[in-house]
């Protein structure tokens, strides 16, 4: 089985090798903020082995202190799909709201809360950190 995604116009589509949606959480940074003109931004971790993608993609380059950042945007409508960084290797982290059926998505877990915007509200029930979380305890968040 597959999970299935595209683009805003639908000329850049991919696919994940899995028989489950993808565990997703919420960045609240102000780059992810800047990067999704919204309060947060919702993202998912998939193997990048297990991602294919077909049609247009434009790759920008992002350079911060302590990685490089490789953003993928479709080349028609530039809206950005994914991206992977020199941080994690291996590891695509999909835009969830370029998934199909995102609206059966549940949000495992907050990072960077101490930059959220004011009238946000999160779950008591849903683990948050008001900066990065520590892998071990993210990747549980997730997993969960």
């Amino acid at each position: 089985m597959s999970i299935t995604g595209r683009c805003r116009c639908g000329a850049c589509t991919y696919e994940i090798a899995a028989d489950d949606l993808p565990r997703v959480y919420a960045c609240h940074c102000h780059i992810c903020q800047r990067a999704s003109g919204s309060a947060f931004s919702v993202q998912a971790l998939v193997r990048e082995d297990r991602l294919r993608v077909a049609g247009p993609i434009v790759i920008r380059e992002i350079t911060t202190e302590d990685r490089v950042s490789m953003q993928r945007f479709c080349g028609e409508c530039l809206a950005r799909v994914y991206n992977t960084n020199s941080a994690r290797p291996g590891i695509a982290v999909i835009r969830a709201g370029t998934l199909d059926r995102s609206e059966e998505l549940a949000c495992r877990a907050h990072i960077f809360t101490a930059y959220k915007q004011a009238w946000v509200t999160l779950p008591d029930d849903v683990p948050h950190w008001p900066e990065a979380a520590p892998p071990d305890q993210f990747i549980a968040a997730l997993m969960r």
